[in-house]
């Protein structure tokens, strides 16, 4: 959603939340530039947020849990960071189910 890591949230778990704005100033002309994207990846619950309205107002857990229903142009992914190893173990469904389904977008999506 930025291009720089904000450093960490103000409780000590997390990120800090990307600068306001700059997403809206240079997603679109970077999209503009890459116009037969098939596959977008959002990663994170900011840019869930951003591009999946429905993401306001579900936990990321279940949104990504419901991932098919943003198919096949967005694909809801937990942040890949080793912080997050206490998600993966309260999940294992996202290692099991929804990562082997990544796996066949993208290649679908590469092709």
């Amino acid at each position: 959603m930025d291009f720089y890591y904000p450093g960490p949230g103000r409780n000590g778990s997390g990120d800090a939340p990307p600068r306001q704005g700059v997403a809206a100033r240079w997603h679109p002309p970077f999209f503009a530039l890459m116009p037969s994207i098939r596959l977008t990846l959002l990663i994170g619950r900011y840019a869930q947020q951003a591009y999946l309205p429905i993401a306001t107002t579900q936990t990321l857990t279940d949104t990504v849990r419901n991932y098919e229903q943003f198919l096949p142009e967005r694909f809801p992914l937990v942040h890949p960071s080793p912080l997050n190893f206490r998600w993966h173990a309260r999940n294992p469904w996202f290692a099991t189910d929804v990562v082997e389904d990544l796996r066949l977008h993208v290649e679908r999506a590469l092709r």
